[in-house]
């Protein structure tokens, strides 16, 4: 009988224990997958973030450019004969 325990056990746990074991290794590793490649992901969130700053930086951009184009409508409204 303690022959046919030894063949059920793989180090030193038995083989349901090993088996519930590594399933719940194979479903955290699936999860922590999908959180770091996933579609709400930290690759994702890293991106967004980027774009984010790429846009806030063409807003400034462009903020100034209107600025300037302004100033020079109303310099060049001012030089037009007055009606």
């Amino acid at each position: 009988m303690g022959i046919a325990r030894k063949k059920e056990s793989i180090a030193g746990l038995s083989l349901k224990t090993f088996l519930v074991t590594m399933i719940g290794i194979l479903f955290f590793g699936i999860y922590v997958g999908v959180l770091i490649y996933g579609e709400n992901s930290l690759t994702i969130l890293n991106q967004l973030r980027e774009k984010k700053q790429s846009l806030v930086n063409e807003k400034e951009r462009l903020k100034s450019d209107n600025q300037r184009l302004q100033k020079e409508y109303f310099e060049l409204k001012q030089l037009e004969p007055k009606e």
